[in-house]
């Protein structure tokens, strides 16, 4: 499918264009990025990426003030915890979203490179990729756009996030990148909106229950990630 972004002038190159709305939109409230792309920019060919972790209910729950009817990508790797299968339906259902995707690896790929489950023992970069970077490749043919939950506090390549990128297929927006981690907890607390299960057991940041640990006092919110390696990003956010 080709996409014909209103955002875009005819004058413009897509990078020039992030860059405009980065600067525009630089410090502004993550609603209001987010309006602007869901109801404005992007239209109907943007979608929003989530894991359904510990921090996603807050993106979900903006993006169903703006829009419920926004289409969320969700990546069943088929190695998440039960629990965040369960938060997946539960969360869905009580913020009223109304195209959560559920997005798998394919079958036949997975036979032939991962066929006893276990490719992650061996080669996390590989299993992401079958995983995670291979289905959401193809879940985003037809988006131009794609919103993520990315923020400036966790560290790494994402502290110099803008509002606003081009990835050199698709524009990302990133509402989110100026929260902290106690803007988080605040604005699920003030809206009641149920925490992920395993935050209580001490996982700020859950991926697939493999590669995915709890975190100790004083360590880095994305700490239990990866944790036996120097592997900081499952892939997805790779330019």
């Amino acid at each position: 499918m080709t996409t014909h972004l209103a955002v875009v002038p005819a004058a413009e190159t897509p990078e020039d264009c992030a860059r405009r709305l980065a600067r525009e939109f630089h410090g502004a409230d993550a609603e209001a990025i987010l309006d602007h792309a869901i109801r404005h920019a992007f239209t109907e060919e943007i979608a929003l990426v989530s894991s359904f972790g510990a921090e996603s209910a807050v993106l979900l729950h903006l993006a169903s003030r703006v829009d419920p009817s926004v289409p969320v990508v969700f990546l069943d790797t088929q190695k998440h915890f039960a629990q965040t299968l369960s938060y997946r339906r539960k969360l869905a259902s009580k913020l009223g979203l109304t195209d959560v995707r559920d997005i798998r690896p394919d079958g036949g790929e997975a036979a032939e490179i991962d066929p006893h489950g276990d490719l992650w023992r061996r080669d996390t970069d590989a299993c992401c990729d079958l995983r995670k970077v291979r289905p959401l490749k193809t879940a985003l043919d037809g988006f131009g756009a794609w919103v993520t939950g990315r923020k400036a506090f966790h560290g790494g390549e994402r502290v110099s996030l803008p509002a606003f990128e081009w990835n050199g297929k698709h524009f990302k927006v990133n509402p989110l990148v100026s929260w902290s981690r106690d803007d988080v907890a605040s604005y699920m607390e003030l809206h009641e909106i149920p925490q992920h299960p395993l935050v209580e057991q001490g996982y700020p940041s859950i991926g697939c229950w493999p590669c995915t640990r709890p975190v100790g006092d004083g360590e880095d919110v994305r700490a239990g990630r990866w944790s036996s390696s120097d592997k900081a990003e499952c892939g997805i956010h790779v330019r």
